[in-house]
């Protein structure tokens, strides 16, 4: 531990840049306890305000530009790879686009704040157009407030961490070992509570190929499109009605309850489509399936999709 301490004192900017960069780049390593740490080094005088803030705000930048770039480039799909790594349950794409759709590129200010939040809103503002100064501008003032207040707890605190890192110190090899168990502990809780979480949703599916079969057959069931209104620009699968999961409650279907129903979304595990099948079940409707891997497996299986351009068309051709 004393060897730790040692490093954090002689690299204390590096390990700054490093645990925040590593953090927002997607990886459970939170980086909260390290600002905690430097903003003691910076009571103790072996750094300055000024140069901690820039090199924690360069590293959340760097990381965040990164994702943003991934998101310009590869649509809306990259949030759903960012939703498979993170260890947060809540963190599906509709709950981050939701947050980001209200508030604009002013919700980059405080996502940081939100675990699992900060790389997908990065992602999101790519996807959705934000312009690079602005989406800079944003996230770099996000930053410097997340990273801000934690080195200001940390150096108004610095009193009782450095009792703590003394007692730590004086435990030895233990105190390191207290340190790694705790950080695997946080890891674990995170994991446990996002299969918990999964596992609360589980229900039989439906693949992209039977429900294709079905169409082609004209046994067509209900399909309901789950996803926020903004998502389905990009095309859905024919036939499909669209209802949001703060909807469901109004949602009439008339239908028999034994009567097949297809759900699908855009999220990883198909969790809004498993909410809003959950939803239904509990009000009677008993053949409820999502469709496994939602509108991205039915797309990349190179099945039809509409769009509002082949709709007008269509439309057109009719008149």
């Amino acid at each position: 531990m004393h060897t730790v301490l040692e490093l954090i004192q002689q690299y204390g900017l590096l390990i700054v840049f490093a645990s925040v960069f590593l953090e927002q780049m997607g990886l459970p390593l939170p980086a909260y306890p390290t600002l905690l740490l430097a903003g003691v080094l910076i009571g103790n005088g072996q750094y300055s305000w000024e140069t901690m803030l820039l090199v924690a705000m360069i590293a959340a930048l760097a990381a965040d530009s990164v994702w943003y770039r991934a998101g310009r480039k590869y649509g809306k799909r990259v949030m759903g790879k960012l939703c498979k790594i993170s260890l947060s349950p809540d963190t599906c794409v509709r709950q981050t686009e939701a947050l980001y759709l209200k508030f604009g590129p002013p919700a980059l200010l405080v996502c940081k704040f939100i675990p699992g939040f900060a790389s997908i809103s990065s992602a999101l503002a790519g996807s959705s157009g934000t312009r690079y100064w602005l989406f800079a501008l944003m996230d770099g003032l996000g930053a410097l407030l997340w990273a801000g207040s934690a080195l200001w707890l940390g150096n108004l605190f610095s009193s009782a961490i450095d009792e703590l890192m003394l007692t730590l110190v004086e435990m030895g090899k233990w105190g390191t070992l207290l340190v790694l168990v705790l950080l695997a502990a946080f890891i674990a809780s995170k994991w446990w509570d996002r299969q918990r979480f999964i596992k609360s949703l589980r229900m039989a599916r439906i693949s992209v190929d039977e429900l294709n079969a079905m169409l082609n057959n004209g046994a067509a069931p209900v399909i309901l499109d789950t996803r926020a209104k903004h998502l389905i620009d990009d095309g859905w699968i024919p036939g499909a009605q669209f209802v949001t999961l703060e909807d469901v409650d109004q949602l009439v279907l008339e239908i028999d309850e034994d009567a097949p129903v297809v759900l699908y979304c855009s999220c990883p595990n198909e969790v809004t489509a498993a909410k809003v099948a959950k939803k239904l079940i509990g009000r009677g409707y008993r053949n409820i399936r999502p469709l496994t891997g939602g509108i991205d497996a039915w797309r990349d299986a190179g099945f039809e999709v509409t769009t509002l351009e082949k709709e007008r068309m269509a439309r057109e051709i009719h008149v």
